[in-house]
């Protein structure tokens, strides 16, 4: 496809917004119209006063100025009613379909896949999400309307002035066309300069939100001075971006402004000239001065708009990109529903490696795990423990073989459901910021106040929640920064109590605890796995001695397999990662 046919796809791909708001749209333009034509109108009263009121008798000369001026305020009032209109509705429109684009996105975003986001910054996400779609939404509210107006004023300045004197009228146009082409020239420099612009914004915000999201870790490697100096180095880019832009800014503003008093002093001494000679008269040269800005006006809008739809269509291109981002995980056509599963499932020759990288985390993996049963993964960092438990919920879909969830392929049952029924412990709890009670039920939107409380106390949360301030309206903060360490995973275990899965992954559950709070949180997972398939990627020998069935994870697949006893006696890999501290 030719890139100009692309464009115009484009081009009804973003027109198509405009669809749900059609009569907004309509109304806006009519009141651009009915603006612009104000504007066109007043002149030409001037110009009737000046020709005729001199020749009239006092008293009709008065009737008729009164009954102009009567007119002229009420054009006033049309043209307040019409700018009120166009500035406000027109603006709402373009706010509602940046709603709608925004929801749009936000959505798409929800159906990437994890290895999607490995790659991703998210500042760069956020500046997709905010400044790309307020640009679009200011082409889609202004751009519409600025060219109506701009040709409305261009044109009908024109039609109106070569009527009245034709040479007066050819000496602004020349000009204006001129003008226009300096506009241009200039704006097109600016095209480049403004997606660097973009470019470094991105850049800016990803390292703010990487730096404030971490600012624990800052602070207690005392490495501040060290975030300003990256944070200056971004800020100095973004700086030498915008350099090259306000260069080329000031060369296009200087220049309009010149041009509008190069118009306005051409028409002086052209008119000057024809009154000399009889072929102008005064009314016609005040005219002409009156619809100068009827002519510079239009060209600055037009010009305008040539960097807003810049700035709009760069943004709306990498809205189109992100979009144009299949999910790599979706649900199968023929994909079934899963309302409760028993929880057996079977690894059959399951391979994975990622994306970006051809080298295979698992290889030919064959395991059952049967109905209730409990098994630990132990291993050394990088064999692939959290990877094979990614795998069951479809965080990452196998490279190779397939797993069976009650003899069913995962590929063919729902995202929704397959998730539905799998509840995952981690070890780095994300809380969002909100209540207790909110992020309890997190794990099941509808449960009922009294549901969120019965799971808080089978997670052994209950005391400590309500010895805080508002117990459970009490604010957590960003990220549950006003909790401890245990608690927070108590809360994460509470989520899981509500969502009552018969599928357990504890990914490390356990590992950043003290003494203490590990033997609180273990007993909670412990009352949680009771009747569940549970997963349980292991950190600590506590976790895992009591467990039907231990698995010995290497880069070469599962090496050992057998209970914690079986294994010692073995004196293999597993007893080697217990000598070694397990």
């Amino acid at each position: 496809m030719s890139e100009q046919k692309k464009g115009a796809g484009k081009i009804r791909l973003l027109a198509g917004y405009y669809k749900p708001y059609k009569g907004l749209f309509f109304a806006d333009l009519f009141f651009a119209i009915l603006g612009a034509a104000v504007t066109l109108i007043i002149p030409l009263l001037v110009r009737y006063i000046m020709n005729n009121i001199g020749t009239m008798d006092a008293a009709q000369a008065q009737g008729i100025i009164l009954k102009i001026g009567g007119g002229m305020l009420l054009l006033v009032l049309v043209q307040l009613g019409s700018r009120y209109f166009i500035t406000y509705y027109g603006h709402m429109m373009g706010a509602y379909i940046e709603h709608d684009m925004r929801n749009e996105i936000f959505s798409h975003y929800q159906k990437l896949s994890f290895a999607f986001y490995d790659n991703q910054k998210v500042g760069h996400l956020l500046s997709r999400i905010t400044s790309d779609l307020f640009d679009i939404s200011e082409l889609l509210h202004h751009g519409p309307e600025d060219i109506i107006i701009s040709v409305i004023k261009l044109f009908g300045a024109m039609v109106i002035l070569v009527n009245i004197n034709w040479k007066m009228a050819f000496i602004c146009m020349s000009v204006v066309v001129v003008m226009l082409v300096y506009a241009l020239v200039y704006n097109q420099k600016m095209k480049s300069a403004f997606k660097e612009n973009r470019a470094r914004i991105a850049d800016i915000n990803s390292q703010i939100e990487d730096s404030l999201a971490g600012i624990r870790v800052v602070k207690s490697f005392g490495n501040e001075k060290k975030e300003i100096e990256k944070f200056n180095k971004g800020n100095d880019r973004f700086v030498a971006a915008k350099r090259l832009t306000y260069r080329y800014m000031a060369g296009y503003h200087s220049g309009m402004d010149a041009f509008t008093v190069l118009i306005t002093v051409a028409s002086l001494i052209a008119g000057a000239l024809f009154l000399t000679n009889g072929s102008l008269t005064t009314a016609d040269l005040v005219t002409f001065l009156l619809y100068i800005n009827n002519f510079t006006e239009p060209v600055t809008k037009l010009v305008n708009f040539t960097e807003q739809f810049q700035n709009g269509y760069s943004g709306y291109d990498r809205f189109l990109e992100m979009m144009a981002i299949a999910p790599d995980i979706e649900d199968a056509p023929d994909a079934v529903s899963m309302d409760r599963a028993k929880g057996d499932i079977r690894f059959d020759g399951v391979s994975f490696h990622y994306q970006e990288n051809q080298e295979e985390v698992l290889s030919h993996v064959n395991l059952h795990v049967k109905q209730g049963d409990y098994v630990a993964l132990v291993g050394s960092s990088g064999a692939g423990k959290t990877t094979l438990c990614s795998l069951i919920p479809r965080f990452y879909d196998v490279s190779g073989g397939t797993i069976y969830l009650d003899g069913v392929d995962i590929r063919k049952i729902k995202l929704k459901d397959l998730r539905s029924q799998i509840g995952i412990v981690q070890q780095d709890v994300y809380l969002f910021a909100g209540t207790v009670l909110e992020n309890i039920r997190y794990g099941k939107p509808d449960a009922s106040d009294e549901e969120v409380i019965r799971a808080a106390m089978a997670a052994n949360a209950h005391d400590f929640i309500m010895e805080m301030p508002d117990h459970y309206d009490t604010d957590i903060g960003q990220r549950g920064v006003k909790l401890s360490g245990g608690q927070k995973q108590r809360l994460s275990i509470a989520r899981a109590f509500l969502k009552n899965p018969p599928i357990l992954i504890f990914d490390e559950a356990t590992s950043a605890l003290d003494n203490e709070s590990e033997k609180v949180v273990q007993q909670s997972l412990e009352k949680l796995a009771k009747n569940r398939t549970t997963f349980v990627i292991a950190h600590r020998l506590s976790t895992i001695r009591n467990a039907q069935r231990i698995l010995v994870l290497t880069e070469e697949g599962i090496a050992e397999e057998g209970t914690h006893a079986e294994l010692i006696a073995k004196n293999g890999v597993y007893a080697r990662l217990c000598s070694a501290g397990l």
